[in-house]
């Protein structure tokens, strides 16, 4: 009895069925018939009277609308199974060449047997695309770790550690107590014991950071105020204590991939911040003076992703008011993840940002909860190479008012990068950290600190340059503190045109004072006093080389005769004639600039290097010295001394140039610039155009000529941007690279709107003496661009690549469809390489270019995930490649040519794997086993499917897991694995008994386990902190990784291909559903695959659905069918049994 098939498996293994065809229509399944360019094809030649195949099963052609399985034989061996296509001739698209071209192919095979496309074949065009991928992937690493990097100058600390930990925190003070602990930190031979009588500082480390990075900082504030500062009368009277430094063991959580994490560490901090100001309460601990009032807040010191574990504190609910107000943060990425692969940690992240910013907004000081609290952003720059020095911006979370963002190169006498752990240890940086904690410390308040403001204050003095346009000199608020008397003959007064020139020092033998009489009326406007020194400036009272000080003629009005002065100096020799000046010192408004010789390589110094001290520069509009008459600069030295001054008032317009040119011109011809020889000392070029961090540049200064024995001091540099704070200083300067952190990739915009000609700064510091025109050549460096794309788009590498695969994918799918051919992943991207993908990317390319002539007209944002505070769409930056920069249009193509080459490389690296693998399989478990006849030989079958109601068990147990303890991320990891082996299994059937049948399902479990594959490192973060938290014995689960939608379909896709099933065909209007579904998400992954990374496992998820019910259209679902699960023998072994 002849039956017709039904798509089942069962009805197609067990019925072979002959129809006609009509003379000359090709076989849809046949090799010669499939969807492929007519030079491409090849035939093999092959015997008619092959042994191994029988005439009736030349003759059968497998269906290629029914799924597939392989048929068992009651001896095991693999039979080939012959079924019917009742496809009517498929239309293809326009990617594929005709029905009738593969005709002619067809018919010119004629007689020979057909041949599947080889998973291995590539084309002309993928491997060319894919090398150009590859070639730019690799410039781009090579780029990023040898052009343009910053030179490492930190120099190593050292201390004497020891801990003391406070098991009186326990489980009645905070459900964590037996994951995390708390630490005091104490210096051996400093501290004594674990008495607390200071000011209390917490650390927080940082993502798998430790809670003994603590002890550089804590040691050098033990160490700086045992020896200096309680010696310092002054300094103590204003309130200023030691530092007791507190540090938390989160036993190396890794806070950046999980967002329950941080909420936990957050909670815990809460805490332990509470239970810190008990201890300042109990007598047995405390040994603080009872006069002092206790402390009612802590002072954060937060490293990495400890800085954002700070600021979520204030959105948690056992958060104590008031008690945090100062915050200093160290490589913190706060303007957004680092990585996007938890979802948590995504709304973590919108949660404490939208909450900063919708803080500050408040008019009203009352309202306003974060009022008081201050925030310092320092960033290590360049070579952090774990987290973007991009990220670590404040400006759109904090106003200017309560916080900032500043760089390590930009601090005075640091002057170097640092990566990401060198920032915790560095000897000059921790200096510079621990000086600015007790400027701001005052035991005389309950906060513990100074005022808001005068925490502002000193966070600026000690770390921003001093050379910025809004620094606030304290020359004018000054009191007169030095009397100075002069004699008239001896006293060298300089002339108001005249450029002040100090070679050597106690040339004269004795002290000597020099005044440079201050323009004033219309003389001053737009004037400039400059001053530059090699040698410090004293203060008063100290015994140095140089003082200047700012000076009137004294008395200048009746009543000053009885002013007190602190110091007076008298350089008159008792003559008669004789002036006196009542002045003020400018040494609190010098400025340290490193030193410029032809000695120096760089603006720091490593350990045995020699070191030369910074030179002092001093510098001042007119208008803010206009009540002063004279700058008197002394000079103190009795003998000839090696030192140097020079001294100047210029117009300001002569040392500023702005050069508005485009981006477009710069990266074309470059930019020249001439500094005549009467140009002055200082000189500062603008160039507002260069603003991305995309970029690198090469400066080269020609022309400055001067011998050695005349050159007060050589070229010196200094690149500035004011939005962050960084600035980069070159010594010695005549070819220097230039990179910035300035308008960087998926970085919210600022809250303040930025000025026109903001952008790259440079200032020159060049000898005038010389007397030397100076050319300036500025061009950007392609090359040296390339390795800025490496940090900035590091992550792009979870995400891009999956529209490449999702367009394969979707192009397999069609072409399956319509033919029955599954054609190789890498034919299939051929396809997508002539049509699909190059439009996909030109329509993302324009959709970039769109929505940069948008914000550049103001129009608001209208994508779903907006987030916009005061008219201002934070989430602007979050599209695509992160930018509506016009100029960087070539982005998109650039990063998807570079994702070609990946997908391209990874394919065959999997396919590789898998045919090693099994190869392996053959050689161990399917080695032909030598029968009586020797043309006979038995294999173990490819699949040996379980029977359902095993899957179904195992399944459910996996779930049942999932759900109460286990994350479903590691039942992903498993699906994975499981999906390798029926890789490898298909693989070996395919190329053991080839068929167009077996090399459908080989591609089909080869394409899909791909797929998987680059969801992988979206799933394995979550995992990591899970086996973290079992290492440590810490079972509490995870309350947001038990969704069992995000991982049962792919447990029941790969349970299906284990059974060896074909994908059955939709011939319907269905087909298109696939297409759109895999389009779907080709376009997610472009435009919010960066900043939404973890939404490309639900989407693929959706794909797992679709494929399931796919499978299921071709079983049918009888009660019969249900109960058979549950029988000893299964069902297909019954059927396997019947005779036809």
């Amino acid at each position: 009895m002849q039956r017709r098939s039904s798509g089942s498996s069962e009805d197609s293994a067990d019925v072979p069925v002959k129809t006609s065809r009509p003379q000359g229509q090709p076989r849809l399944n046949d090799a010669s018939s499939s969807v492929r360019h007519a030079h491409d094809l090849h035939h093999s030649e092959r015997p008619h009277n092959s042994g191994t195949r029988s005439l009736s099963a030349r003759s059968r052609r497998p269906s290629s609308n029914i799924n597939w399985k392989a048929a068992h034989s009651r001896d095991g061996s693999v039979e080939k199974v012959a079924v019917v296509s009742n496809l009517a001739p498929a239309t293809l698209s326009p990617d594929y060449p005709t029905m009738e071209a593969e005709k002619v192919v067809s018919s010119r095979c004629k007689g020979q047997p057909p041949r599947s496309w080889s998973p291995w074949a590539m084309s002309f065009l993928t491997l060319l695309t894919s090398a150009v991928g590859i070639g730019l992937m690799l410039a781009v690493i090579y780029s990023s770790a040898t052009l343009h990097c910053d030179p490492k100058g930190c120099r190593m600390s050292w201390m004497s550690p020891s801990y003391a930990k406070f098991n009186d925190f326990d489980t009645e003070h905070t459900r964590f107590a037996s994951k995390y602990s708390l630490y005091l930190y104490r210096e051996q031979g400093f501290d004594n014991g674990p008495k607390i009588k200071g000011v209390p500082v917490l650390f927080i480390p940082g993502n798998a950071g430790s809670y003994k990075q603590v002890r550089s900082i804590a040691s050098e504030s033990a160490r700086y105020f045992h020896d200096f500062l309680q010696h310092d009368a002054a300094a103590m009277n204003t309130g200023a204590k030691n530092l007791d430094f507190f540090t938390v063991d989160f036993n190396e959580d890794f806070t950046a991939f999980h967002g329950q994490t941080m909420l936990d560490q957050a909670e815990y901090i809460n805490e332990a911040i509470r239970y810190i100001l008990s201890l300042y309460l109990d007598p047995k601990i405390s040994e603080r003076d009872p006069s002092l009032p206790d402390p009612s807040s802590v002072i954060i010191l937060g490293h990495s992703m400890g800085g954002i574990v700070a600021r979520t504190m204030f959105i948690m609910p056992n958060f104590q008011t008031d008690s945090v107000n100062t915050i200093i943060t160290m490589s913190a990425p706060h303007a957004r993840p680092p990585v996007t692969f938890d979802p948590q940690i995504v709304s973590i992240y919108n949660d404490i940002n939208n909450y900063w910013r919708s803080a500050y907004a408040k008019k009203s000081s009352a309202e306003n909860a974060l009022g008081q609290v201050t925030l310092v952003s320092i960033a290590g720059g360049g070579l952090d190479t774990v987290v973007p020095s991009d990220y670590a911006g404040l400006e759109s979370i904090v106003p200017e008012t309560h916080g900032f963002t500043v760089f390590t190169s930009t601090i005075p006498t640091v002057w170097t990068s640092m990566d990401h752990q060198a920032i915790t240890w560095c000897d000059q940086f921790r200096k510079v950290i621990v000086r600015a904690l007790y400027d701001v410390v005052d035991n005389r308040g309950r906060s513990q600190t100074k005022s808001r403001a005068d925490r502002m204050r000193a966070f600026k003095k000690r770390f921003l340059t001093g050379l910025e346009s809004f620094v606030e000199k304290t020359l004018p608020d000054a009191a007169p503190s030095t009397l100075l008397t002069l004699e008239d003959h001896s006293t060298t007064t300089i002339a108001l045109d005249e450029r002040f020139v100090l070679r050597n020092l106690g040339s004269e033998k004795k002290p000597k004072a020099y005044l440079l009489t201050i323009p004033s009326g219309e003389t001053a406007e737009g004037k400039r006093l400059t001053l530059m020194s090699d040698s410090k400036l004293d203060r008063p009272g100290e015994d140095g080389k140089l003082e200047v000080l700012f000076c009137n003629i004294f008395p200048a009005q009746a009543g000053q005769a009885n002013l007190p002065f602190s110091m007076d100096v008298d350089l008159s020799g008792n003559s008669v004639d004789s002036t006196k000046l009542a002045c003020k010192s400018a040494a609190s408004d010098v400025v340290a600039l490193p030193a410029s010789t032809r000695f120096t390589k760089n603006p720091f110094f490593k350990k045995d290097e020699w070191q030369i001290p910074p030179f002092s520069y001093l510098e001042y509009n007119v208008e803010d010295i206009s009540e002063y008459s004279f700058v008197a600069v002394i000079d103190k030295t009795g003998s000839p001394t090696a030192g140097w001054l020079v001294s100047e008032f210029r117009d300001k317009a002569d040392a500023h140039l702005t050069r508005h040119i485009s981006l477009r011109r710069l990266l074309s011809f470059g930019l020249s610039l001439h500094l005549p020889a009467s140009r002055p000392m200082v000189t500062e070029v603008k160039l507002p155009s260069v603003q991305s961090s995309l970029l690198a540049y090469d400066l080269k200064i020609e022309g400055h000529k001067c011998s050695d024995r005349d050159q007060l001091f050589t070229p010196l540099v200094r690149q500035y941007i004011s939005e962050p704070y960084e600035s980069k200083f070159f010594v010695n300067a005549h070819e220097v690279e230039i990179s910035l952190h300035g308008v960087s990739p998926y970085v919210p915009p600022p809250m303040k709107s930025r000025q026109f000609d903001d952008g790259l700064s440079l200032q020159f510091w060049t000898d005038p003496t010389c007397d030397s025109d100076i050319s300036i050549r500025v061009t950007v460096d392609i090359m040296g661009s390339l390795g800025k794309l490496y940090m900035r788009y590091r992550t792009v590498f979870a995400s891009f690549p999956m529209l490449v695969v999702a367009l394969v994918l979707r192009k397999q799918f069609q072409v399956y469809d319509s033919t029955g051919v599954f054609v190789p992943f890498s034919e299939s991207l051929d396809f997508c390489l002539r049509r699909s993908l190059p439009m996909l990317l030109l329509s993302m390319t324009l959709l970039s270019l769109s929505m940069g002539q948008s914000s550049s007209t103001g129009s608001n944002s209208v994508w779903f995930w907006q987030n916009g505070t005061a008219g201002i769409d934070f989430a602007q930056n979050d599209l695509l490649v992160g930018t509506s920069d016009p100029s960087f249009w070539f982005l998109i193509p650039l990063i998807g040519i570079i994702c070609v080459g990946t997908c391209f490389a990874l394919h065959y690296v999997v396919l590789i794997l898998t045919w090693l693998l099994s190869t392996i399989y053959s050689w161990i478990f399917a080695r032909p086993v030598i029968q009586q006849q020797e043309k006979k030989r038995t294999l173990s079958p490819a699949f040996t499917p379980s029977s359902p109601r095993r899957r179904l068990i195992t399944a459910g147990i996996l779930l049942f897991l999932v759900s109460v303890f286990i994350p479903y991320q590691f039942a992903y990891v498993v699906a994975c694995f499981v999906q390798l082996s029926t890789a490898v299994r298909a693989h070996r059937v395919a190329r053991e008994t080839p068929s167009p049948t077996s090399s459908n399902f080989s591609n089909y479990a080869h394409s899909i386990f791909l797929l998987m594959l680059w969801i992988l490192p979206i799933n394995l973060p979550t995992l990591v902190v899970w086996v973290r938290n079992l290492a440590i014995h810490w079972f509490t689960p995870f309350s947001s990784h038990h969704n069992l939608m995000s991982v049962g379909p792919f447990i029941f896709l790969v349970e299906i291909l284990t059974t060896g099933k074909m994908v059955p065909q939709l011939t319907s209007r269905l087909r298109h559903l696939t297409s759109i579904i895999f389009f779907g998400i080709a376009v997610f992954a472009a435009v919010y695959g960066v900043s939404h990374a973890y939404m490309l496992h639900f989407l693929v998820t959706i794909v797992a659905i679709w494929l399931v019910i796919i499978h299921s259209t071709s079983d049918p679902w009888t009660f019969t069918g249900i109960g058979s699960m549950f029988d000893s023998e299964p069902a297909e072994d019954r059927k396997q049994g019947k005779i036809p």
